[in-house]
């Protein structure tokens, strides 16, 4: 069987969320292939599946919401890269089926949560199962204007999949597709927190680490800032922020959720995988509030509901107005289960199952 994942190349929570999913599905079939169809870096992909063996092919099926920054959208920019991706994907699309098909073996399509994916599965004949916590139809409505017809357009191609697997935080997805709903899908961790307070040499006690981390575009904050907090010590992955005395730089190699067991608070923008790592980790979240995207008070609202928290704007992260000498404010609602990656590979395995048992009568 070829896993055939479209995964979304808006950011790396998409990419994070189908690694720890597929290296799930893995456990249970090591000798299916994983083959990685985005535009998401190499790199990235490689530090996200580690030991666990994939292909990439480097396709780009859907535009997302470009950015500004990790807080800010670009709608002018998003509908003109929405006008050039649709003129490309038929060419795209006729070249990916040449290729599924040389390889001779059965295929199942795996969609994060690009909507030409449909097209994909219904030309090859392959069951199609969706993975989000939402679709661009309910991020595109609200931008209102030309965005409209994209919406309607993102709603049809999402019903016509075979499974739809449920991630937590999710908007309304009411795409009448028999749908699962799992818990976190945090990654696995593969140091032990020990070793990585020895490697990154760090002395501080537990209350006064703090991971910074605003996924992939980041943000351009003043070293100056972190030396506001003189008593916390900063983990960072940008280097002018590690400029700063109290701060380390995150090595390459390692993703932010091995750190997450050695610190008491995170400074980050609302996130899915972000999210299911630090709730999974039990870190307290320091939330810096994002405009113009809808899925960023649906995230803030779940933070609330499920995890330690504190809500920040963007002039006090700006301003170095942190909270960090603040308590955390408690969760209102229960701890959210953190073996949605076992259960989403699960669904996978079920769908794959059908399909061949159709196909063998």
């Amino acid at each position: 069987m070829l896993i055939y994942a479209c995964v979304s190349g808006h950011g790396f929570g998409h990419g994070s969320r189908v690694a720890a999913v597929l290296t799930a599905l893995h456990h249970h079939r090591p000798h299916w292939r994983l083959v990685l169809s985005t535009p998401l870096a190499p790199a990235f992909l490689q530090l996200a599946f580690g030991p666990v063996p994939f292909e990439q092919r480097p396709c780009r099926w859907d535009v997302g919401v470009i950015q500004a920054d990790a807080l800010g959208a670009d709608a002018a920019a998003t509908l003109s890269a929405l006008d050039q991706l649709e003129q490309r994907l038929s060419a795209q699309i006729e070249a990916e089926l040449a290729w599924l098909r040389a390889q001779r073996e059965p295929v199942l399509v795996l969609g994060d949560v690009a909507p030409a994916a449909a097209s994909l599965a219904s030309a090859l004949g392959a069951p199609l199962v969706w993975m989000a916590n939402f679709g661009w139809d309910a991020i595109y409505r609200p931008m209102g204007g030309a965005f409209s017809g994209w919406a309607d357009r993102a709603l049809a191609a999402y019903r016509r999949g075979d499974a739809l697997i449920r991630c937590p935080f999710s908007m309304p997805m009411d795409w009448d597709v028999p749908t699962t709903d799992v818990g976190l899908t945090p990654g696995r961790a593969r140091h032990a927190p020990e070793a990585m307070r020895s490697r990154l040499q760090l002395t501080a006690a537990r209350e006064q680490l703090v991971l910074v981390g605003f996924g992939g575009l980041g943000l351009a904050l003043e070293p100056q800032l972190l030396q506001r907090w003189p008593k916390h010590h900063f983990l960072v992955s940008d280097a002018a922020l590690a400029a700063a005395p109290n701060a380390t730089l995150i090595p390459p190699d390692l993703r932010p959720l091995e750190l997450m067991p050695l610190c008491s608070r995170l400074l980050t923008k609302p996130g899915y995988s972000t999210f299911c790592e630090a709730l999974a980790a039990g870190i307290g979240v320091h939330l810096v509030r994002r405009e113009g995207f809808a899925e960023a008070p649906v995230l803030e609202e779940a933070l609330q509901r499920h995890g330690w928290h504190r809500l920040l704007s963007r002039e006090q992260l700006e301003q170095g107005d942190w909270q960090l000498d603040q308590p955390l404010l408690p969760p209102q609602g229960e701890a959210l289960p953190a073996d949605g990656a076992d259960q989403a590979a699960a669904v996978i395995l079920a769908t794959a199952r059908l399909a061949h048992a159709a196909g063998s009568h």
